[in-house]
C-alpha cells in the first residue's frame, strides 16, 4: 500500500549542493558531498551529527508503531538463544579450551583445564572487559606454545583498530598493551618468548608485520615485513607450526613468505612471488609444502613443492570444472581438503598412499567445513555442518573408523521442529542463460501460487558465496508464512572461483541481473508475488540492494540495505580511503580506465537514483565503519528521498557508536534483526 497517515512525521531535508566530479568529459554531480566529514575518521562536524540524529529520530517517528512488535520479536529470537551456552571444548597442548556463556550475559568467557583432569580457569572475560562500554568487541585470543601466556585483544568503538595486550595466565594479569593499532590474529613465536602481529597504519590497512619479545618495551617492535604497495598484510602458521605465514593480498592474488618459528628475524623464503590474478595458499608437513593455487586452473590445482625450493609446484590434483578446492591442512597423518562439488560443501581427506576418503554427510544439500583442530595431527577431526532445516551441528570424525560423532546440536530453547519446515534448491534461468541456484526455506503448507509472502537475501561479491546454512532468527520471518530464499548469485563462489570472476570487473552486472531474474523465476514458480516480497543485503550486498532497487523497484515491496556500499563510484576515485587502492582489481580504477568510470557510474546506486517510485527502504550505516563510511547510506537516503515518486517510507539508521557490523553483543543484535523484521511486517501489513 503506497499510503501513510496524514499524521505522519516529515523526514529531514539534506541540502543540496553544486558540488560534482568532473572526469573524462563528463559531470557526475554529488549533491550530498558535504555529508562527507573532512575530519575522517573523526566525526565532528555539527551539521552533519545533526543531520544523521535527525535521520534517527525521524525512523523512530515513523516506526513508532512497531514498538510492541518489535520487542515482541526480540523475545522470540531471545528466546531461540540458549542462555548458558557453550562451546565443545578443544585440545591444544596440555590444555582443552573452550567458551561459555552465563545466563544474561551479553559475552563469552573463555576457559581451559589441563587434559589430565583438574580445575577449569577462567582465562579472559569478556563481560568485564566490555562493562560500561557501549561496544566491545574481542579480536583475537591466542595462546603460547607452553600455555603461560595469552594475547588477546579488542575493538571497543567498532573501527576496526584493536588493542593488542598479552596476559600471564600464571597471574591472571596483563602485562603489556602492545599495541593500540593491530588487525587480525597474533601468532606465537615457538619458544613463547616473542609474538607475531600485523599493525594498521594511519590509513586502516595493515601494511607491516611486527615481532614483539617478551620483557621488551612495547612502541618500537622491529619490523618482519613492511608492504611498500597498497596490499593488505596477514599473518598465520602452518598446521605443524614450523612455520609463521606472512601473507601480502589484494583482491584476487596475493603471496606467501615462510617465517621460521624458532628464528623469526632470519630473512623469510617467498615463496611465489606475487601474480595478478594469482591466488594460493600453502602449509607444510615435514619437507613438503603443500599447495593450492589457482594458476593452471580458476578452481584451484593441489600440489607440493620441496621446501629447499617453495615455488617448484607439482600437481597432485589437476583443477576442474565441477571441483572446487577451498581449502587445505596438512595434518601429520592425512591431508584434509575442503571442497565445493557441483556447488555443494564436500570435506575430503588424502593419505599417504594416495588414497582419498570423502567424508560422508546426512544431508545433499549442506554446509560443511573444518572445526577447530588446533594440533599437528587429528586423529579425530572436529568438524563444522548445517543444512537450511538442520541446526549448527559440531562433529567428531574417528579417521580410523570412518564414523561421525555429534559433540552439539544447537539448542533452540524455545523449540524447534525441523519436519515442520521443508527446503527446495532451484536453479533458476538468468537472462544470459545461466543456471543459478537458489535455496529455499519455507513451512510445509506454503502457498506456491503467488500469494504466499517471499523474502530474498543475497550478497555476491569478493568470491564469499552465501552458504545454504540454518538461521534461527529467519525462523521469525518463515513462521509468519515467508519463504526465504538465499539467491546464490556470481562474483559468490557458490559454484567455483569463475563464478566470482563472472561478478565482478566489467561482469559486475551479473551480480544484479541474477538477483532479479531469480527473484522473478521464484515468482513464476509461486512463491510470492512483487507485492508480497521483500529483499535484504549487506555491504557489498548492499549495493546489491541498491541496484535492485534502481532496476526493478517494481519487484519488491520492501528492501532492507545493511551498511550498503552504494556511492561506489566517488568511492573508488578516493584512494585515501583505505580500502580503495586494494579495490580497483575487483571494479576498476576509474581514476585511470574510462571504461571503469563509466561502469562504475552506470552501476553506482548513489549515482542512479531517478525520478520513479521505490519501494520501501530501510539503510543502516555505522559511524565509525572504516569499511563502508557512514556517508554511502546517508548520500543515497537523502538522494532517493528527493527523487522517489512514492510515498512509501525511506529509513535511515546509523550507529552512533558503532562500526560495519552494527551493535555489539549478542542480544544487542537480535534487536537489530528485530527492527528489521519489524519494518518488514509492517510495510507488508500497509503500517508504513
Amino acid at each position: 500500500m503506497d499510503q501513510i497517515a496524514k499524521t505522519s512525521p516529515t523526514p529531514p531535508v539534506a541540502r543540496r549542493t553544486r558540488d560534482a566530479t568532473r572526469l573524462f568529459g563528463k559531470t557526475v554531480p554529488d549533491p550530498y558531498r558535504w555529508l562527507r566529514d573532512p575530519a575522517y575518521p573523526e566525526v565532528k562536524d555539527k551539521d552533519i551529527l545533526a543531520y544523521l540524529e535527525a535521520e534517527n529520530t525521524y525512523r523512530v517517528e515513523r516506526m513508532a508503531g512497531s514498538s510492541m512488535l518489535e520487542e515482541a520479536l526480540f523475545q522470540e529470537l531471545k528466546g531461540r538463544i540458549k542462555e548458558d551456552d557453550e562451546s565443545v571444548p578443544f585440545a591444544d597442548g596440555d590444555f582443552l579450551y573452550w567458551w561459555k556463556f552465563e545466563p544474561g550475559a551479553q559475552y563469552r568467557n573463555w576457559y581451559r583445564r589441563p587434559r589430565a583432569g583438574g580445575e577449569a580457569q577462567l582465562i579472559l572475560s569478556e563481560p568485564v572487559l566490555a562493562e560500561g562500554k557501549d561496544y566491545f568487541r574481542l579480536g583475537a585470543a591466542a595462546v603460547s606454545p607452553d600455555g603461560r601466556y595469552l594475547a588477546w585483544s579488542q575493538d571497543v568503538s567498532g573501527d576496526e583498530r584493536f588493542e593488542l595486550r598479552i596476559r600471564d595466565l600464571e597471574t591472571g594479569k596483563d602485562i603489556v598493551t602492545v599495541a593500540p593499532d593491530s588487525f587480525g590474529a597474533p601468532v606465537w613465536t615457538a619458544d613463547s618468548k616473542g609474538l607475531v602481529w600485523a599493525q594498521n597504519s594511519a590509513e586502516w590497512r595493515p601494511d607491516r608485520v611486527r615481532l614483539h619479545r617478551l620483557g621488551t618495551a612495547p612502541g618500537n617492535d622491529p619490523i618482519l615485513h613492511k608492504e611498500e604497495t597498497t596490499r593488505w598484510v596477514s599473518i598465520d602458521r602452518t598446521q605443524d607450526r614450523r612455520f609463521i605465514l606472512i601473507i601480502t593480498s589484494e583482491s584476487g592474488a596475493n603471496d606467501v613468505r615462510l617465517v621460521d618459528a624458532a628464528n623469526p628475524e632470519a630473512p623469510a623464503r617467498l615463496v611465489r612471488p606475487f601474480a595478478p590474478g594469482v591466488r594460493y595458499q600453502v602449509d607444510s608437513r615435514g619437507e613438503t609444502l603443500f599447495v593450492l593455487a589457482n594458476d593452471t586452473h580458476p578452481n584451484f590445482r593441489l600440489a607440493t613443492a620441496p621446501l629447499a625450493d617453495p615455488g617448484s609446484w607439482t600437481t597432485k590434483i589437476e583443477g576442474s570444472e565441477t571441483r572446487y578446492l577451498r581449502g587445505i591442512t596438512a595434518f601429520r597423518s592425512f591431508l584434509a581438503l575442503e571442497e565445493r562439488v557441483d556447488g555443494i560443501d564436500q570435506v575430503s581427506l588424502i593419505f599417504d598412499d594416495g588414497t582419498l576418503r570423502r567424508i560422508a554427510f546426512p544431508e545433499a544439500v549442506r554446509t560443511a567445513s573444518l572445526g577447530t583442530n588446533a594440533e599437528p595431527d587429528a586423529p579425530v577431526l572436529r568438524l563444522g555442518y548445517s543444512s537450511m532445516v538442520t541446526p549448527d551441528t559440531v562433529y567428531d570424525y574417528d579417521v580410523a573408523a570412518d564414523r561421525l560423532i555429534v559433540r552439539k546440536v544447537q539448542d533452540i530453547p524455545s523449540g524447534y521442529d525441523p519436519s515442520l519446515y521443508e527446503t527446495e534448491r532451484l536453479m533458476v534461468t538468468a537472462r544470459d542463460g545461466v543456471k543459478v541456484p537458489v535455496s529455499i526455506l519455507y513451512k510445509k503448507g506454503y502457498p506456491k501460487d503467488g500469494s504466499g509472502l517471499l523474502h530474498v537475501y543475497g550478497y555476491g561479491a569478493y568470491g564469499y558465496g552465501t552458504p545454504p546454512a540454518f538461521s534461527a532468527a529467519r525462523l521469525s520471518l518463515v513462521d509468519r508464512g515467508f519463504a526465504y530464499a538465499i539467491a546464490h548469485v556470481r562474483g559468490g563462489d557458490d559454484m567455483g572461483y569463475t563464478w566470482y570472476l563472472d561478478g565482478k570487473l566489467d561482469r559486475k552486472a551479473n551480480t544484479f541481473n541474477d538477483f532479479v531474474d531469480a527473484t522473478r523465476a521464484l515468482h513464476k514458480a509461486g512463491f510470492g508475488a512483487p507485492e508480497r516480497t521483500s529483499a535484504s543485503g549487506g555491504s557489498a550486498g548492499g549495493w546489491l540492494m541498491g541496484a535492485v532497487a534502481t532496476q526493478a523497484p517494481q519487484d519488491y515491496r520492501a528492501i532492507v540495505a545493511h551498511v550498503p556500499f552504494v556511492d561506489v563510484l566517488n568511492t573508488m576515485l578516493d584512494a585515501s580511503l583505505p580500502l580503495t587502492p586494494g579495490e580497483f582489481p575487483e571494479w576498476g580504477n576509474p581514476r585511470t580506465d574510462r571504461a571503469a568510470f563509466e561502469r562504475l557510474l552506470a552501476l553506482s546506486p548513489y549515482d542512479q537514483v531517478r525520478k520513479q517510485d521505490y519501494p520501501a527502504l530501510l539503510v543502516t550505516a555505522g559511524l565509525n565503519d572504516p569499511r563502508v563510511t557512514y556517508w554511502e547510506p546517508a548520500k543515497w537516503v537523502a538522494r532517493l528521498r528527493a527523487e522517489s515518486g512514492s510515498r512509501n517510507p525511506i529509513l535511515l539508521k546509523t550507529n552512533m557508536g558503532a562500526g560495519h557490523g552494527g551493535r555489539s553483543g549478542r542480544f544487542e543484535r537480535l534487536r537489530e534483526v528485530a527492527e528489521e523484521y519489524a519494518f518488514i511486517f509492517m510495510v507488508m501489513d500497509g503500517k508504513l
